[in-house]
């Protein structure tokens, strides 16, 4: 049973919008594959992302011992995977045409992919914080798919222009500044 506190904090931490990712890792015959929400960016240099992964996953333990592993930012329309690698399926998975490096396997259709060699992990109560240096990277791009309040869905639009415009802490002066230079060298610190 579920503690009541407990559950009233996590639909008040649901409240935050995230992204989707799926977490992937191969050993050559097979991949292995979680659904992730908790996903973020940590350094520019090094390049370094976050995923926190329940200590009873079981792509956690993989994580630990693996030279490479993949973060797929799922598309809005990629729902059906999201819910398949959350284990919430009940028929036959579907086949999937994996690309990229087989250690960390890349999802055809993902709006963004990450190449990461395990750089850290640490402890997060009952989950484990796992930190991966970007080796590589790609962004297609498209709709993302999200997470809000326990339910996957779209991003939705503002109307008009951009809500950086005319900020001095937008992409055209800071923060994006450093995403144009890192994509500039094609990921390539």
């Amino acid at each position: 049973m579920v503690d009541p506190e407990q559950r009233a904090l996590r639909d008040c931490l649901g409240q935050f919008a995230s992204g989707v990712t799926v977490v992937t890792t191969g050993d050559g015959t097979a991949v292995h594959g979680a659904t992730v929400s908790s996903f973020t960016s940590v350094s520019l240099a090094p390049p370094l992302i976050l995923v926190s992964l329940d200590r009873r996953s079981r792509i956690r333990h993989r994580l630990a011992t693996t030279p490479t592993f993949g973060v797929n930012v799922l598309a809005a329309d990629q729902r059906d995977l999201a819910l398949l690698f959350a284990g919430r399926t009940g028929g036959p998975a579907p086949e999937i045409h994996w690309a990229g490096d087989p250690g960390a396997p890349r999802l055809p259709g993902a709006v963004a992919h990450f190449t990461c060699r395990p750089w850290a992990g640490y402890d997060g109560g009952d989950h484990v914080l796992h930190l991966g240096e970007v080796v590589d990277f790609e962004a297609p791009g498209g709709p993302p798919l999200v997470f809000h309040s326990g339910a996957l869905g779209e991003l939705g639009r503002a109307p008009g222009g951009t809500v950086w415009a005319g900020s001095l802490d937008g992409p055209a002066h800071g923060w994006g500044a450093d995403f144009g230079a890192l994509a500039a060298t094609g990921g390539k610190p």
